[in-house]
């Protein structure tokens, strides 16, 4: 989420409380436009709906967090690092917008807050934002060639590998989130969008909508579609058989994607289409019926950061039991950092042992007669 959800929850928060604040009148607006600007009509609402929020959906990211990382321990796969990545962009989101933007600034900084904290805090915003979204897009990739090329997703994706992909993604979202320190705030300017306020929202809505979405539906199009083909095809020769064959739990990583995907999707649009419609339509700041679309569509571009642990719980079994574990303080010791590797040693010395006694066997086993005819 941008700057503006900030403002919009210490707005409501000042109307209800009526604190002054010092940065508001010199710098954003003068009396004139204040008796213009459009009025909330939600009253309470926002400031009931994301304190609720900010209670209910960090705890329950810190719990995804654990169980996440129990089950990346355990399990060695890239897949969990990609959503622990996600999981903490979520928690960053909601700390940056909620507890700082309605909190801090509100309760504690409410007599003079500085621009240019209100604008680092807005840029810190754009950053987790944008790392909450393409922490996805990996993701996706990583079940794309999973599925469409699975030979060489086992050379290619491992934790180590992940790891290194995230630290790209979050620097990357931290430096795009720099030329957003000069964003507008919708609510409080009269005036219409220049040529800087134009650039600032077609690159806020490329990079974080627009883009993703495209990827995600390229390549989720791409997997329903090998997975409908691999449906058709029977599995005749064995060559086939060890291409084709999926095991049972990666149909639910699949559905996971795809959930995960589809509710950003869905929850994003809305705010899209009015940060667009006041660009070339009509002001948040002068319709109440703008004014009231916008402060709606950031609720529920907000609410993406809270659902995904209910996702997980309804499409993973093994998350379920990573969350029951944690919830039960059934701190279990965890699976070795590499257990094929123990596997194969162990049964590279079986086979090893099995050979040794075949060989001996033929060494002690005097050859019948034809045997050794054939061998002269």
């Amino acid at each position: 989420m941008d700057g503006d959800l900030q403002r919009f929850v210490r707005r409501n928060s000042d109307a209800m409380i009526d604190w002054p604040n010092g940065t508001v009148p010199s710098q954003w607006e003068d009396e004139s436009s204040a008796q213009e600007r459009s009025e909330c009509v939600l009253a309470y609402i926002p400031v009931i709906y994301y304190s609720t929020l900010l209670c209910v959906g960090v705890p329950v990211n810190i719990l995804t967090l654990v169980a996440l990382y129990r089950l990346s321990v355990r399990t060695q796969k890239a897949l969990y690092v990609y959503l622990l990545a996600l999981t903490g962009s979520d928690i960053l989101s909601q700390l940056f917008i909620i507890f700082v933007g309605f909190l801090l600034e509100t309760a504690m900084f409410h007599r003079d807050v500085p621009v240019l904290l209100l604008r680092s805090v807005s840029m810190m915003e754009f950053s987790a934002n944008h790392a909450s979204i393409w922490a996805t897009v990996p993701l996706t990739v990583d079940r794309y060639v999973a599925l469409c090329h699975p030979l060489l997703h086992r050379q290619i994706s491992y934790p180590a590998r992940a790891r290194r992909i995230i630290a790209v993604v979050l620097i990357l979202a931290l430096v795009s989130g720099v030329p957003f320190f000069w964003w507008s705030d919708m609510w409080r300017v009269n005036r219409a969008p220049n040529n800087l306020d134009t650039a600032l929202i077609w690159t806020h809505v490329t990079i974080i909508y627009f883009l993703p979405c495209c990827i995600f539906l390229v390549l989720n199009s791409l997997i329903i579609l090998r997975l409908r083909k691999r449906q058709r095809q029977p599995m005749c020769q064995d060559e086939s058989r060890q291409q084709l064959a999926v095991p049972g739990k990666l149909g639910k990583t699949t559905a996971m994607l795809l959930a995960v995907t589809s509710v950003f999707a869905v929850l994003w649009a809305p705010r899209t289409a009015v940060v667009l419609y006041h660009l070339y339509v009509y002001s948040v700041h002068n319709d109440w019926r703008v004014h009231l679309a916008y402060d709606l569509a950031n609720m529920l571009a907000m609410l993406n950061t809270a659902v995904n642990f209910f996702l997980y719980c309804f499409v993973s079994k093994p998350f379920r039991a990573a969350v029951r574990d944690v919830l039960l303080f059934r701190w279990g010791p965890l699976h070795p950092r590499h257990p094929l590797h123990h596997q194969r040693t162990a049964a590279n010395a079986s086979t090893s042992s099995v050979f040794s006694s075949k060989r001996s066997q033929r060494e002690v086993t005097p050859l019948s007669p034809k045997r050794v005819d054939i061998k002269m």
